[in-house]
């Protein structure tokens, strides 16, 4: 079956009802406030990781549900990852997935394949193998969307520089020629 405007329309329509409790709680809305990559939010990079991964089960006949679920779940962690706080042990890449599982523990029933894929997602850092199919895809469109969300982050770095040396001439001509 060949994509279409409307099935793509309705691929989100149906995404974003599968997520909307968990969008709409204040817990995971607090992921807005934590960079994950560069200028992209906790919460932005989860949202993409699941609907990727959403897309991609949907297509193979998995199960969508719960890695759209998972995926926006998957780094709630609510730190700067950056920074060594609250007595916080242990790498980052390592302990986040523990401390992503036991917060949406707290708000949320998630059934074992949900469990798995937010507990595996840094395999194959967290030493034990996924259990389920669909934690492998989140695993592997989360390092996707980390290497996408990282080149953008380089290209407007690089646009900037750009623009600054193009300033910079400008400023020297005019200086010159006045």
């Amino acid at each position: 079956m060949k994509p279409t405007k409307a099935n793509n329309i309705s691929s989100i329509v149906e995404f974003e009802e599968i997520i909307s409790d968990l969008v709409s709680n204040e817990t995971v809305q607090e992921m807005t406030n934590f960079k994950q990559h560069y200028n992209t939010s906790c919460f932005e990079h989860c949202k993409k990781v699941a609907f990727y991964s959403y897309l991609i089960c949907k297509k193979y006949n998995l199960d969508y549900r719960a890695v759209a679920r998972a995926g926006m779940l998957h780094d709630l962690f609510l730190y700067n990852w950056r920074k060594r706080e609250n007595g916080r042990k242990g790498f980052h890449a390592f302990t986040h997935p523990r401390t992503a599982l036991n917060n949406s523990l707290v708000l949320f029933d998630l059934n074992p394949k949900e469990q798995d894929i937010i507990l595996k997602h840094m395999w194959p850092l967290t030493v034990k193998l996924p259990k389920y199919k669909e934690s492998y895809i989140v695993t592997f469109v989360d390092k996707y969307c980390a290497i996408c969300e990282s080149i953008n982050a380089y290209k407007e770095k690089q646009k900037i520089q750009k623009l600054y040396r193009y300033a910079y001439v400008f400023l020297s001509m005019f200086v010159l020629f006045r």
